[in-house]
């Protein structure tokens, strides 16, 4: 059986990742995770982020993937070291290719990003560029009602834009050439975030750097998938199955198996 690339994310929006992952690697087999029923992660503890990940992990792991991707960026930031020391298989986050990317586009030196409250709260952002280039200039920003409108599969409406406008009026008219899109969920946005911030602005999605990321991975370990396999790929989500099966089927524009997971009462949190 063809071992999966595992996935996984508070909600939907790690399928910006998947879906990068697809086009670069089209004959890996994807198994992802949306727990829907407990997004956002971004206001909560981070005790608490890290008990659901391990949680999301452990579930996954029965289906013996070769390598396992956080794709939640608060989950990223205080959750990723905690992980490595739980499986076995190559685990990686979505900060570091995030801000390798920004880093190698920015002229002007200063970069912003935006993010969950937890993202923003624990700079690691901020550290991972400067790790890069310690002279950058990091403007950060929690953008706290971003997710839910991405949840909501309110992507493109009148609403959306006076949103982000409003989240966005302390960023612009500042020398930032780049805005990194601290939140997978975030490029679901990109439209309305491109129109306010300006042409000038680049936005930066980590989700094409992570994949490039995995695939050097699997190379290096030699696992990737030989181009004669045709991938079944699964989709797990801990929420309502029929707005993330709308959405997921919209962003990834192919159908998809979908298998809803209940979790025991006293995991959802509030």
């Amino acid at each position: 059986m063809q071992q999966a690339i595992a996935v996984l994310d508070s909600g939907v929006g790690g399928l910006t990742v998947v879906k990068e992952v697809l086009r670069q690697l089209p004959h890996e087999k994807i198994l992802y995770f949306g727990d829907t029923a407990r997004t956002p992660y971004g206001p909560r503890e981070a005790e608490e982020v890290i008990t659901f990940t391990r949680e999301i992990v452990d579930y996954l792991v029965q289906f013996n993937p070769k390598m396992i991707v956080i794709a939640c960026n608060t989950a990223t930031a205080v959750a990723l070291e905690d992980i490595r020391t739980r499986v076995n298989v190559p685990t990686i986050g979505v900060i570091n290719p995030g801000a390798r990317a920004a880093i190698g586009r920015t002229k002007t030196g200063v970069v912003g990003v935006i993010g969950t409250e937890g993202t923003i709260k624990s700079r690691a952002y901020e550290w991972a560029l400067k790790r890069q280039s310690p002279s950058v200039t990091v403007i950060s920003q929690a953008c706290s009602s971003f997710v839910p409108l991405v949840e909501d599969g309110n992507f493109h409406s009148e609403e959306t834009y006076q949103t982000v406008a409003e989240s966005l009026s302390s960023l612009q008219n500042t020398t930032m050439d780049c805005l990194i899109l601290g939140c997978t969920h975030y490029p679901f946005l990109a439209d309305s975030i491109s129109k306010v911030m300006g042409s000038e602005v680049t936005l930066i999605n980590s989700a094409e750097e992570t994949a490039r990321e995995i695939s050097t991975i699997l190379q290096e370990n030699n696992e990737l998938a030989g181009i004669d396999v045709e991938p079944v790929h699964q989709f797990f989500c801990s929420g309502d199955p029929r707005k993330f099966q709308e959405i997921a089927q919209a962003w990834l524009e192919e159908q998809i198996q979908l298998f809803p997971v209940v979790w025991q009462v006293s995991s959802i949190g509030v």
